[in-house]
């Protein structure tokens, strides 16, 4: 099964769980832009299989970002407080690259930014 919501694609038991993942990724704030990376719009895809394991794919607003270590701490550990999960495989790509589109409504509001 697979599901588009929040600008994310949902796989497997995932898309059950959407709710949960959003709440707690809404606590991983891009430190420089002050906005979650859900309301950014930088979480591509989320996979949940029937053994726990995690797959969340998703980008940075510009390649060689100096926070992927940061934000993949911080989506650690909120993700790590969903019964669900046993294990997290988090991938980063740029393909496609992040573009100002894909931030959402309340996104672009906190940012000034004109929709």
């Amino acid at each position: 099964m697979e599901e588009k919501e929040y600008g994310i694609v949902w796989k497997d038991r995932a898309v059950s769980l959407r709710e949960d993942f959003v709440n707690q990724l809404y606590r991983v704030i891009d430190p420089e832009l002050g906005i979650d990376i859900v309301n950014l719009g930088l979480v591509y895809e989320i996979g949940l299989d029937d053994k726990g394991l995690c797959t969340m794919l998703m980008t940075l607003t510009t390649p060689g970002c100096p926070l992927v270590d940061y934000l993949e701490n911080d989506i650690r550990y909120v993700l790590s407080e969903i019964d669900e999960i046993e294990a997290l495989d988090f991938q980063l790509t740029f393909q496609p690259m992040w573009t100002m589109d894909r931030i959402s409504r309340f996104g672009k509001i906190a940012l000034g930014v004109a929709d």
